[in-house]
């Protein structure tokens, strides 16, 4: 697809500095860009490579100084340019309908209009297919699940038994939703498991990346919140919620019923403990392990997460461990001496 420096300027609505007849044919970084390409500059890390770039027309932020490149300014060059790239790009998701020949589909199950399910799926009795969802290939659909519209279940991915799928959702390979809790009572020595018969809910607008897994409720339900972002290699256990619009990065592991509020990040390897409550807008910086309650807006780290702050003066001061050795191995020296004195 072809654009003007000009025609993308007003779709992101920004203002623009240079050729507006510049014509653009592709994305890319700001490093690796060619000619013909558009890039943006979010991240003041990058401004240096703002007179070399070989792209086309770049997007920036309003404060950016001017450059001999045709520069398009917005309020958030990031948002700006991911317009583009979807408006270049186009949409790769598959635009296939209907039931391909290798697929196995019980009875009762409902496939609404423009819905497709793929090459080797299995879609079990009195499950319900929204308008415009893709299974792609090799996905898993369990005995009354349900699946909202337009959402894009990549291959590979086992959704369970009478599980809720919102609409636009996004879920990529090697995920399972609704496999069992770890559930399991003790007695004499031997552990006996407890039946999980709860349920989960995934809400709308929600994406799932690769090799998560998000555990039925043991019973009730385990609930992942609208508009919720979860990176791959995730564990969310039995009975956890999550709220609306949070981000988990890689690699975290939420306990059974714990509750992650509204707008939460918990970033790269952090954990939580069970049946604990993280407020809105908090953010668990990487690796951090909650083992209780945390208050709305709190921004926690370590372990265990304390306010950040005063996490950063403890790192400070164990850096300093070495010498304060040396000067107490003195002390005790010079003491000693003295004594003997």
């Amino acid at each position: 697809m072809l654009l003007s420096a000009g025609q993308i300027a007003e779709l992101v609505g920004g203002d623009l500095e240079g050729d507006p007849q510049t014509r653009v044919t592709g994305v890319s970084g700001i490093r690796e860009a060619q000619p013909g390409d558009i890039t943006f500059l979010a991240n003041p890390r990058y401004a240096v490579h703002l007179s070399t770039t070989q792209a086309a027309a770049v997007i920036v932020s309003r404060n950016v100084r001017s450059s001999d490149k045709t520069i398009i300014r917005t309020d958030d060059p990031y948002v700006a340019f991911v317009k583009v790239m979807k408006l270049l790009n186009g949409d790769d998701a598959p635009a296939n309908a209907g039931i391909h020949p290798s697929a196995v589909v019980g009875e009762g199950v409902t496939l609404g209009k423009g819905a497709y399910v793929g090459p080797c799926c299995v879609v079990e009795d009195f499950a319900a297919i929204g308008d415009g969802t893709q299974l792609v290939a090799q996905v898993y659909i369990g005995r009354k699940t349900v699946l909202g519209n337009d959402c894009l279940i990549y291959p590979n991915v086992t959704i369970r038994e009478k599980i809720r799928i919102g609409s636009r959702v996004i879920i990529h390979s090697g995920t399972v939703v609704g496999g069992d809790g770890f559930g399991f009572a003790p007695v004499k020595g031997v552990h006996h498991k407890v039946p999980q018969i709860g349920k989960v809910v995934v809400q709308d607008d929600v994406e799932i990346g690769s090799n998560v897994t998000i555990d039925r409720a043991t019973i009730g339900e385990t609930v992942i919140g609208k508009g919720t972002k979860i990176d791959n290699l995730v564990q969310i256990a039995h009975n956890v919620v999550i709220g609306e619009n949070s981000i988990v990065v890689a690699q975290c592991g939420i306990s059974g019923s714990a509750r992650i509020g509204n707008n939460v990040t918990l970033a790269g390897q952090s954990g939580v403990v069970g049946h604990v409550t993280v407020g809105d807008n908090t953010v668990v910086a990487a690796r951090g392990g909650v083992i209780s309650d945390v208050d709305a807006g709190s921004v926690v780290s370590g372990f265990p997460a304390k306010p950040h702050m005063e996490e950063k003066r403890i790192l400070a001061c164990l850096t300093r461990l070495p010498k304060l050795f040396q000067r107490v191995l003195r002390l005790e020296k010079a003491l000693e001496d003295l004594t003997k004195g």
